[in-house]
């Protein structure tokens, strides 16, 4: 399970450090003239609503994975254990 945490970690730390790159190189950009600030703004509106959308992506593979994981192992789930409750309680 510690994998699935680095994994995450790693993609976590690799989106802020492409999400400055590309701030910085949009602000270049703008002091050269080649855009402007507006565009700027623009342009990492869209980046920005891709990454959420990238995001909810990601998590629902992550949980797909992480279910596949524990059915393999034969891991009980919380509705199991629901299960197993009600009938020992009959």
């Amino acid at each position: 399970m510690m994998e699935i945490k680095d994994i995450l970690a790693t993609g976590i730390g690799a989106f802020y450090l492409a999400k400055e790159k590309v701030e910085e190189e949009l602000e270049k950009l703008v002091e050269k003239g080649k855009i402007s600030r507006e565009e700027m703004k623009g342009l990492l509106e869209k980046a920005r609503q891709k990454g959420e959308s990238e995001e909810v992506k990601t998590k629902e593979e992550v949980k797909k994975m992480v279910k596949e994981a524990l059915d393999e192992l034969g891991v009980a789930t919380k509705e199991d254990l629901e299960e197993l409750k009600k009938s020992l309680k009959s």
